[in-house]
């Protein structure tokens, strides 16, 4: 095999776009990095699972879990020993998208009583963009190969609440409320519209708590919660606390649901 690309890094799940590339580079590529996530285990109830746990089945590709399941398979049978298929759970920093981890850190940059799900037996566990990307630029140069978790610290959500109050400054309550009362008023899990972010039912907690063993082991290297805090909340003050979302609930919803608590 002649290769002409010391490596290749793909963040496509689609089989559109997955295979079409497979067919154009992989016999000329010396290390291929496929850049798949832990959604594609089939449980979220095992704490500490590592890269064993089984994975779903991909019955049907429109599902983002069964997309990234048959991209790896695909990517596998091309590729052989030559392929890092690293599994990153929540990737987190300036610029998110999803609004779902610098939700937290807007909300309590404002004052007022701000609404927090109840944080008992729940955990935070996000990767630095930063570390994620430094650690496959490495990985590809240094020829690292097999399935990885690209996972973060594991914190408990009390903790990371309270981390994110000594950041922002924060001088106001913090009111949990239960997952029934939450639920009864339209309030969705993890993200999305009119939802509080990083909030999983109780029975998928542990889709954030994965083991990062054998991403500490390849290399990897995780920046303080601290650091991430101070940079995101510096991206999101530069983009506005208040301006719209994609997850999140709005001030007005916030402020509606605080009242029916109380």
């Amino acid at each position: 095999m002649k290769t002409e690309w010391d490596d290749v890094v793909e963040l496509a799940s689609e089989p559109s776009l997955v295979e079409p590339a497979l067919d154009a580079l992989a016999e000329h590529a010396a290390h291929w990095t496929l850049v798949s996530s832990v959604s594609v285990y089939m449980r979220n109830d095992e704490p500490g699972a590592d890269e064993s746990a089984q994975l779903v089945e991909p019955h049907d590709l429109s599902h983002y879990a069964d997309a990234k399941v048959a991209a790896e398979t695909s990517s596998a049978r091309a590729l052989g020993d030559r392929l890092l298929i690293a599994r990153p759970g929540l990737i987190v920093g300036p610029g998110d998208p999803s609004d779902r981890f610098g939700y937290w850190l807007a909300r309590l940059s404002r004052p007022g009583p701000a609404l927090v799900p109840t944080p008992d037996r729940r955990f935070v566990q996000g990767i630095d963009i930063a570390d994620l990307a430094a650690w496959i630029e490495r990985a590809g140069r240094e020829g690292v190969t097999g399935a990885i978790n690209a996972v973060g610290d594991v914190h408990r959500m009390q903790d990371f609440f309270s981390a994110a109050v000594e950041a922002t400054g924060y001088k106001g309550e913090l009111v949990p409320a239960e997952d029934e009362f939450l639920r009864a008023r339209g309030v969705d899990y993890w993200a999305g519209p009119r939802s509080l972010p990083l909030w999983l039912p109780e029975t998928d907690t542990a889709f954030m708590q994965r083991s990062g063993s054998a991403f500490l082991a390849a290399g990897g290297i995780l920046t303080d919660l601290e650091h991430t805090f101070a940079r995101v909340l510096a991206d999101e003050t530069s983009r506005g606390v208040l301006r719209e979302r994609r997850a999140g609930l709005t001030p007005a919803d916030e402020l509606a649901i605080l009242e029916a608590a109380r």
